[in-house]
Formats: C-alpha cells, structure tokens, sequence
C-alpha cells in the first residue's frame, strides 16, 4: 500500500497484487497523474521482482495487466515512449528487467513497438546492457537477448547499430553456447542461438543494399561468417545446435534463418568443413524429408531448401565417396520434378531450374566429368553468386507462421476450396454393389424318385471275442544264418546254395 511519500510497498504477495490492481485501476485525467502511476507501476514492480515473481510469467503477468489497463489502452503511444525513455536511462537492473518484459510483450503484440525502439537507438542500448549483466543478472541477461532477437528479425537495423557490433560480442555469444554445451535442452542455449541467426540475417541485407545502393556505406564485414571462418573449429557446438533446431522447428521464419547461415557456410570456401560428417548426414536427411512434406503452396521455403543442398552436395564432405543417400536424392529430384505425374500441374520454373542445379552436382551425374573438382556451384561468376545471396536474404516470413505440412494438409484441402466460395466439392458416387447369388440346392428327386444318398461307409475294427482290439502280428526274429553271417564277416547265401549237393569241389 502507499506510505506517507506515496511510494507503494507490500508485505505480501496477496498484497501486492492488490496494490498492482490498485494503481492500473486509478483514473488519469492529465499526463501528470499518469506518470506518477506509471512510476509507482515500476517500482512497485521493481521491488517484488525478487521476493514474488520468481517466475518471468509472473512479471509477464504484470505487464499485461498494465497492457490491459485502461490507464494504457487510452495513451498506447504515450505510454510507449515513456518506458523506452526509460529503457534509454535506466541503470538498475531490477526496473531494466520489468522495462524490457513490458517492452517484449507489448512487440510481440504490436510490432510497432519494435520499430521505434530501433528508432530511438535502443539496440546499441541493449547492447551494452548484453555486455555488462551477464555474470552480474541472469534473469536480465536472458530477456535482453530475447528482445534483441524479437527486434532484429521484424526491422532491418540501421547500418550504425550493425557497426557497433564487434568481434568481441559475437566471440562472446559462441563461447556462451560452447559454456551451455552440456545442457542442449537449456532455453538460455537458444536465446544465444536464435541472436546470432538474426545478426547474420542483418549482415546479408546490409551486405545485399551495400551492392544494390550507391549510396549507402561501405559493405559491413559479416563478423558471424568471419569468426566461424577462423576460429570454426572452436564453436561445433553451435553447428550442432543449429541442426538440431532445423530438425525441430516447425515455424517458417525460424526455418529461413538457419538456411540462410547454412547457405553462407557451404558457399563460404573456409567454411565448407565446418560440420562432422555424421552432422551433414543429419542435416541431409533433414532436407530430404523436408522437402518431400511441404505442400505445393510453399515456394519461398522450397526454393530456399534447395539453393542449400545445391553446395551442400557440393563443396562439403558429402561430396566424396561413399556417397550417401545418393539413390534417395535422385528419387527427390524426380518427385519433386513430377516425372510421371500426369495428372497434376508441373512445378514452376523457378523449382525446374534449381532442381537440375542440384542433379548437376558431379557424383549425382550418371558420367562423371572430365574434371570433377569442379563444381557448377563453384564455378559460378561473382554477380551469379551476389544474385542467389540477395535473393535469399530477401526471403523472410512473417513471425509465427507454422509451415503446413502436406500430410496434415492432405484431408483440409477439399474444405479449403469450398469455404473461399469456390464450388464444393462433390461427393463420390455411391457404389453399387452386386446383389449377392445363393447357392444353387441340392436336387433331392430325379425324375420323381427320390435321391437317397448311401451313408458313409463306418470303419470296422478288428474286435476278438473278448472285446479287444487285434494287433497287428510282430515281425519275425532274423534268422540265425543271417547273424552268424555278420559275426564272421562271410556272405550269406541261399537255401538254394546250402543244400544242392551237386557242384564243383572247392579248389584249395
């Protein structure tokens, strides 16, 4: 409750809450009352951050109470720039920490938020803030990353604020994941990851405006690419992760920056053998299933899949023997083609064109070149090259988006059609099936007489006189020649033999 200086405090939680709904609920008819709310709604805040709201839902829960209350919904725009004022001044981690929670749910709800942050400056803000409470405010650390991802990935950053970025802050978010190698599972492992995919996407449309803009600034050196360049062998451990989150992810956009940093890598010659072997056959496999799932809508995601398994196959150790998965990457190429698919429509120019890129590639080729070191995708021109850079940084998603999958998409498509007012979709006809034949019965006349069919015939068994069954006789004794025969090691002979009495004598 408020004190004598008007200052709120609680003694409890239940009192804070009530304190919290005290202040949001208060009317603010000059923009003097509202700033005494709006202070007294941070520091009241503040203070409860680290006795109540151990948990960051609990602090989200009070920044949706403020984004909820009439006291903002009345004064959005005002009550915006004051907290990134404060964002700007602020030194004390406690009010930064609710600072950048409001500031976080509030662009996650209106996007607009973010690109006057960007505006005000508040990314070298931010910043600095990364650099300075990492060992000193975990809970702070973890959500300024958040923010600086949130923020980079709905507006380009300014040439400036990309310049204020050094080798030292991204060395030090790669050693923070290779720290955090142990715990893959950890949310603070991809709050890391997630910053450096954006800052690359920052780097490659810089890079592409650079080239395209006369006047814009020198090309920014992408520092990402650079120190995985020369200190590659270092950070596997973000290679690794990288992999896994395409493996798992299930939203377009993350799906677009992982294929972009994946794209540089494998066109990037320092950087062709920057992942394991077993990696790369992860990641193919990855692809491959990928690409098979995504339903015929999804152009942009496709064409940027295979922009990637064009110098995957290429330049990296997949290229040399054993080859893996050469059969299945053949069958991909077909399918995806339509061969033999003459009912449905062929795939557009765009899919021809980069699917007969990747059947290019020399060990996919039935007859293997004169030279195989050379790739097609290394034998590109520099303004081939700059062309399918730029095109790729160009692709982007809204944030959000699910990519639909083709076997979930299959039963929705017929209900698709009908609810955008095209004709519904007729049922199958009903199948007529044949009226089952009986039997034809047994006749039991002929000719008028009736047919007696003679029982089967009963088998009798041999039965003596005392109601016994027979048994059939033994065989009899072998005879006794025979034995003596075998016990003296002679020929046995006939009766015939022994008893005629006429025959020559035995020569001696």
């Amino acid at each position: 409750m408020a004190d004598v200086q008007g200052a709120w405090t609680a003694e409890n939680e239940q009192q804070f809450w009530a304190a919290l709904n005290q202040i949001l609920s208060a009317p603010c008819d000059s923009y003097e009352l509202l700033d005494n709310a709006l202070r007294s709604w941070l520091d009241l805040v503040s203070k409860a951050r680290d006795e109540y709201l151990d948990d960051e839902d609990e602090i989200a829960n009070c920044s949706e109470q403020l984004i909820d209350s009439p006291l903002f919904s009345a004064n959005k725009d005002y009550v915006r720039t004051q907290i990134i004022y404060s964002l700007l001044q602020e030194d004390e981690y406690a009010p930064l920490h609710v600072i950048a929670n409001f500031l976080l749910s509030d662009g996650r709800a209106e996007e607009e938020t973010f690109r006057q942050m960007i505006k005000e400056g508040c990314f070298v803000r931010i910043l600095e803030l990364i650099k300075g409470c990492g060992g000193n405010d975990s809970r702070l650390h973890r959500l300024l990353l958040q923010l600086m991802y949130e923020m980079s990935r709905i507006e380009r950053l300014r040439d400036e604020d990309l310049m204020q970025i050094d080798d030292g802050f991204v060395t030090y978010l790669f050693q923070l994941i290779e720290a955090l190698a142990d715990d893959a599972n950890d949310p603070y492992h991809y709050s890391v990851i997630r910053v450096l995919l954006v800052l690359n996407e920052q780097y490659m449309v810089a890079a592409t405006s650079a080239a395209t803009e006369p006047s814009s600034l020198s090309p920014i050196t992408n520092r990402v690419i650079k120190l995985l360049s020369v200190y590659g062998d270092s950070y596997r451990t973000f290679g690794e992760n990288i992999i896994l989150l395409l493996n798992r992810e299930t939203e377009t956009s993350q799906q677009l920056l992982i294929l972009k940093l994946l794209y540089l890598l494998f066109t990037t010659s320092a950087t062709y053998e920057y992942f394991y072997t077993n990696d790369l056959h992860v990641l193919l496999d990855v692809i491959i299933r990928n690409l098979l799932d995504l339903p015929s809508e999804m152009d942009i995601l496709r064409h940027t899949y295979l922009r990637v398994l064009a110098p995957l196959l290429a330049h990296t150790q997949l290229s040399k023997p054993p080859h893996y998965k050469r059969g299945q990457i053949l069958s991909l190429i077909e399918i995806l083609r339509g061969t033999g698919n003459a009912h449905f429509m062929p795939p557009e120019p765009t899919t021809i064109r980069l699917l007969d890129r990747v059947a290019s590639t020399p060990w996919l080729a039935e007859e293997e070149p004169e030279s195989p070191s050379l790739s097609p995708i290394g034998s590109l021109s520099l303004s081939q090259t700059g062309s399918a850079v730029s095109v790729i940084a160009k692709v982007s998603e809204k944030p959000g988006v699910k990519t639909p999958s083709r076997k979930s998409d299959m039963p929705s498509q017929t209900k698709g059609k009908s609810e955008h007012g095209g004709s519904p979709p007729r049922p199958p006809p009903p199948r007529t099936l044949r009226a089952q034949k009986s039997l034809p019965e047994v006749p039991r006349h002929k000719h008028g007489v009736p047919v007696v069919h003679p029982p089967l015939p009963v088998p009798r068994l041999h039965v003596n006189v005392a109601g016994q069954k027979k048994m059939p006789p033994k065989l009899p004794p072998p005879r006794r020649r025979a034995k003596m025969a075998a016990a003296t090691g002679t020929e046995a002979r006939t009766p015939s033999e022994t008893s005629s009495p006429i025959g020559p004598a035995p020569v001696s």
